[in-house]
């Protein structure tokens, strides 16, 4: 089943089509380099240390110029058509969304103190009770630091802002999206995100559904996943059993104790935390300011780096302990990130 966000986030991210208006026009950017550069020192003046490039943001415009502007248009276009268009966007919030969709700390701390509490006050305004309202900004959250990979890079919902409303504007949009596949979810259904995020994500939230064997094609793919399946388990088993104590107590939090992101970062900052000995560690600021705050987008990225180590670990086991092939191996993570629910899953971090 494909949710009303995720739909809306294919439609987004399809390539844009070099139609013959686009094509017509594509000329015009050549002249709007200077204005480009001008709205860029204003907004890195004004944000100096959220460490978007210059030609990150060029081409940040440009695509927002070529699905606005150009394909809708019917009419000849100036550059000076062109040069106003680019005044009228947000720009400071466009600049805002690349440094968070890139991980920037800065910037999520900006973001946290102006928009934090507007999206707070949306969901509840649009959610039925306080509960919904929760689980729809901590989704929203996940949402704009990215859990997804594609092709080897994480995606950020942040990448769907164009500028051409206020950033404000936007998450309300995304808010309610997210509001409406919250009322559709159910137990046994298996969403879009479920079955592309890494493996981490994936199999930890995917549901096991036993598939109807409706020919002989799909039985012998049947019969290939119950093949790999105890082989599978035991890989990821061992993956797990190799972490180091503090990336297997993040998992337990996340996953097996059910802490939002928010929750493990307050519990960072306790003093007498386990895991606050080791997180100090990684960084010299930290350790001069043991008083510092934990954003959330620091828990996902650490959960994030944790989540390819088990990936690495899980391919090398399979590939140095089994001496499975490599597309062996691609079946036996299609299934850890399909339809795994064992109970003993999370076995080893438990008893660790």
């Amino acid at each position: 089943m494909i949710m009303l966000e995720e739909f809306t986030n294919l439609v987004y991210n399809i390539p844009i089509i070099m139609s013959p208006e686009v094509i017509q026009n594509e000329h015009l950017l050549e002249h709007c380099d200077e204005v480009i550069d001008e709205i860029y020192t204003r907004c890195s003046q004004n944000a100096p240390n959220f460490g978007v490039s210059l030609e990150w943001f060029r081409e940040s415009l440009h695509r927002t110029v070529r699905k606005y502007l150009f394909s809708g248009s019917t009419n000849p276009l100036t550059v000076s058509d062109v040069q106003n268009f680019l005044r009228e966007l947000q720009a400071d919030d466009l600049f805002l969304a690349l440094a968070c969709s890139s991980g920037s700390e800065r910037a999520w701390w900006e973001f946290d103190q102006n928009h934090r509490a507007y999206l707070e006050r949306v969901a509840r305004h649009l959610a039925s009770s306080e509960t919904n309202a929760q689980d729809v900004v901590d989704t929203v959250y996940v949402e704009l630091y990215g859990t997804r990979v594609i092709d080897g890079a994480r995606v950020s919902k942040f990448s769907t802002y164009s500028g051409r409303g206020s950033l404000r504007g936007w998450l309300r949009t995304v808010v309610w999206h997210s509001l409406v596949d919250l009322h559709r979810t159910s137990h046994d259904e298996v969403s879009l995100d479920e079955m592309t995020e890494n493996v981490g994500e994936g199999y930890a939230q995917a549901s096991f559904a036993e598939p109807s064997l409706d020919g002989e094609v799909e039985m012998i793919d049947q019969l290939t996943r119950d093949r790999y399946r105890k082989t599978t388990l035991n890989a990821i088993e061992n993956a797990f059993g190799d972490l180091d104590n503090h990336e297997k107590l993040l998992l337990l939090y996340y996953h097996v104790e059910n802490l939002k992101l928010r929750e493990i970062a307050k519990l960072v900052e306790v003093p007498t935390s386990p895991l606050r000995d080791w997180f100090q560690r990684k960084s010299a600021q930290r350790e001069s300011n043991p008083n510092m705050k934990i954003h959330e987008s620091t828990v996902m990225r650490w959960l994030e780096k944790t989540y390819g180590k088990v990936l690495k670990n899980f391919r090398a086991k399979l590939l140095t302990q089994n001496g499975l092939k490599e597309e062996e191996i691609e079946i036996c993570l299609e299934i850890a990130t399909q339809d795994l629910a064992s109970p003993n899953l999370y076995r080893k971090l438990i008893t660790t």
